[in-house]
């Protein structure tokens, strides 16, 4: 398998990396900034740099073809204010899946957030609402897409902590926490089941091992 992974020296991207490369598929890692290249092919992948932000989808596009499948794992950042928030989380993510679809992949996974109802909650901060809002966005854009084997993935709260291997996977599971590496094993496990596609799914650590939470 093929696999192009946006925002490639992310905390996630770079776990999902390892775990495709260390089974022997073929990964290339976007990103923005050259220094970054390194560390994603310490990760088993081949780099593109590419800025997001910047170019279009006919220059992202030939860094596709031949992939069986394209992860959008980019994010603004914590420090990034609410235009970026907009020109990465919602901006790349229309970029990349127009990019894709004129490339003719179809399977396409976004990682997104738990959570992206509360934009108006008074208690959540301007820049964290725009972060929301822009996930939303980007979220209503793939699920529009004809041309797309979508799945979106919004996981809860994010740790560094290792990774359990157990879960809990559905359409809402009311919030929580869970790994980065949970995460990542997630992802690989959902581009092992196409049959995935046209789901949306929420997911905390939880009781119930990866692949039988998929099953169920």
């Amino acid at each position: 398998m093929k696999v192009v992974i946006a925002g490639g020296h992310g905390k996630i991207a770079l776990r999902l990396t390892r775990l495709l490369a260390e089974r022997g598929d073929t990964v290339v890692g976007i990103v923005r900034n050259p220094d970054h290249a390194d560390d994603v092919e310490k990760a088993g992948a081949d780099a593109s740099v590419l800025d997001l932000e910047s170019v279009s989808a006919d220059e992202v596009a030939p860094v596709l073809e031949g992939a069986n499948a394209v992860v959008f794992a980019a994010g603004a950042g914590p420090g990034s204010g609410a235009a970026r928030k907009d020109s990465v989380d919602r901006g790349a993510s229309v970029l990349l899946a127009d990019a894709a679809e004129q490339a003719g992949i179809r399977r396409f996974l976004q990682v997104s957030a738990i959570g992206l109802d509360r934009a108006d909650d008074p208690d959540v901060d301007e820049t964290f609402a725009a972060y929301l809002r822009a996930k939303a966005a980007a979220d209503q854009d793939v699920m529009a897409r004809d041309g797309l084997d979508w799945t979106i993935l919004r996981p809860g709260l994010l740790t560094d902590d290792p990774g359990t291997g157990k879960v809990e996977l559905a359409e809402q599971v009311g919030g929580g926490v869970v790994t980065r590496d949970d995460v990542a094993s997630v992802l690989v496990a959902l581009l092992d089941h196409p049959d995935t596609s046209g789901r949306v799914y929420e997911l905390v650590n939880g009781e119930t091992a990866i692949e039988a939470a998929l099953s169920a």
